[in-house]
C-alpha cells in the first residue's frame, strides 16, 4: 500500500542535505551576529526609564531634543523617532519629579505634546528579570523534551521516544537562533532592544514550533503503529499528510501577527516581528528539518549496528 501511495508523494527528506546546509548557514550567520553584535537589552533587563511622546505639530531634530534635556541629569539619552511626529526616549532610572520636569521642558513655549507611555524599572529588578528569563527558557526546553518523550513512549522502534524529544529541541534551537540573530543586527543598526514582550514572543514561538513538530511526529507514530514499511517512506508520508494543516495554520496566524506589526503601534511592533520571524522559521523546520533529523539519526544508528 505504501509503494502505491509513494507515486504521488513529495519526498521531503530526499533533499535533507540541502536543508541542513541552508539551515547551517543561517544558524552560523546568526551565531556570528550574536557574538559580534550581541543583543541590546531593554530597560526591562538593565533598568532605566522609557518615555514615548508625540508632538502635535512638527517633531524637532534629535539634537534639539537633546539640547532641551541638557539641564537634567539623565545620563546617556537614546532617541528613537517613531511615525511622523513621535519619539521614544531611553535613559537612566528617574523619579517622578524628574519625569514631570522632562514633560515641562518639552512643552515650553508654544509646543504641544502628548505622553503615550512612561515606564521606569530599577536596576535590581532588571537583573532579577534577566536571571528569571534564563531559568524559564531552560525549564521550557526541558519540559518539551520530557513531554515529547512521554507522548511517544509507545514507540521504541526504529527510534526511541527520547530521540523524538531531542530532534524537536534541535529544531527549536533553529527557530529561536535565527530571530535572535536578526534582532542582534537590528540592535546594532537601529538600536532595537530585547524587551519582555520580545522574550514573551520567543517563548510563544517555542510552543508554536513544537506544536507543529509534534503534529508531524504524531502522524509518524500513527503510521508506524498501523502499518509497516521503510522508515523514510513513513516519514515522507506523514509530512505529506500534515503539510496542508501546517501551511494553513501558519498563514492564518501570520496574517493576524502581520496586522499587529503594521497597525499595532510601536509598543507591539517588535513583539509582532519576533512572532513573524519565529513562525516562519518554525514552519520551515517542522516541514523540512524535523523529519530529516529523524531519518539522519536512523541511518546513523543503522551504520553503527
Amino acid at each position: 500500500m505504501l509503494k502505491c501511495l509513494n507515486v504521488n508523494m513529495i519526498s521531503f527528506t530526499k533533499y535533507r542535505k540541502i536543508y541542513f546546509i541552508f539551515s547551517g548557514i543561517l544558524i552560523l550567520a546568526s551565531l556570528i551576529c550574536l557574538i559580534v553584535f550581541g543583543l541590546k537589552p531593554g530597560i526591562d533587563f538593565t533598568g532605566g526609564s522609557i518615555l514615548e511622546i508625540e508632538y502635535k505639530e512638527s517633531r524637532p531634530s534629535n539634537q534639539e531634543i537633546l539640547e532641551e534635556l541638557t539641564e537634567l541629569d539623565l545620563g546617556t539619552v537614546y532617541i528613537q523617532p517613531t511615525n511622523e511626529k513621535g519619539v521614544i526616549l531611553r535613559f537612566k532610572d528617574i523619579k517622578e519629579e524628574t519625569h514631570q520636569q522632562i514633560l515641562e521642558k518639552f512643552q515650553e513655549g508654544e509646543k504641544r505634546i502628548e505622553e503615550r507611555r512612561f515606564e521606569s524599572i530599577g536596576p535590581t529588578i532588571g537583573r532579577e528579570l534577566k536571571q528569571k528569563t534564563k531559568i524559564v527558557i531552560v525549564l521550557v526546553l526541558l519540559s518539551i523534551v520530557l513531554y515529547v518523550s512521554l507522548a511517544f513512549r509507545r514507540i521504541q522502534r526504529p527510534l526511541r521516544s527520547w530521540q523524538y524529544g531531542i530532534a524537536s529541541v534541535l529544531a527549536l534551537f533553529h527557530d529561536i537562533l535565527i530571530p535572535l540573530g536578526i534582532f542582534s543586527v537590528l540592535g546594532k543598526i537601529y538600536n532595537v532592544e530585547i524587551s519582555i514582550p520580545v522574550i514573551t514572543a520567543l517563548l510563544a514561538v517555542l510552543g508554536y514550533s513544537v506544536n507543529n513538530t509534534v503534529v508531524v511526529f504524531d502522524r509518524i507514530r500513527e503510521n508506524l503503529l498501523k502499518r509497516g514499511g521503510l522508515f523514510g517512506e513513513i516519514v515522507d508520508k506523514s509530512l505529506n499528510q500534515t503539510l496542508t494543516r501546517q501551511i494553513n495554520t501558519s498563514l492564518t496566524t501570520l496574517f493576524v501577527v502581520l496586522a499587529i506589526f503594521l497597525f499595532g503601534g510601536e509598543t507591539l511592533k517588535y513583539f509582532a516581528l519576533a512572532l513573524i520571524l519565529g513562525i516562519i522559521a518554525g514552519t520551515y523546520s517542522s516541514i523540512f528539518l524535523a523529519g530529516s533529523l529523524l531519518i539522519t539519526w536512523f541511518k546513523w544508528r543503522q551504520g553503527r549496528e
